[in-house]
């Protein structure tokens, strides 16, 4: 049995960035749900997203890459896809794996929405 990760898609948006909040693991049983959802998204007007990582407690090389991939489509799109709040731990992880480099990652949801350097985390 895998561990479930919910994902909640904020009905309002944030400066004209949608917010999914992502609560429990990401991992190679969950990682597709989320694809599925940034697909979602993606078939929207806005391609301005936002991961809010403050619930996630665990994500696996495969969430990672799911990760990379939406960043890379959203940019495509002419849009941008940031993480946002990651606990100490997934910062550490972040960092560590150098996803970071690839993909913006801020303290908090709003420094996130904003996009400006202020509250990026390196």
């Amino acid at each position: 049995m895998g561990v479930l990760v919910r994902i909640t898609i904020a009905d309002t948006h944030t400066d004209g960035v949608t917010v999914v909040k992502l609560a429990g693991e990401l991992g190679a049983d969950t990682a597709a749900h989320l694809a599925t959802a940034i697909e979602e998204i993606l078939d929207r007007p806005t391609h301005r997203i936002v991961i809010d990582l403050t619930l996630l407690g665990f994500c696996d090389s495969i969430g990672l890459s799911t990760f990379v991939d939406a960043h890379q489509r959203c940019a495509a799109n002419g849009g941008f896809l940031a993480l946002a709040a990651p606990s100490p731990f997934m910062h550490k992880l972040l960092k560590v794996v150098g996803l970071t480099r690839q993909v913006p990652a801020y303290a908090t949801v709003a420094s996130a929405c904003a996009g400006t350097e202020e509250g990026r985390l390196r």
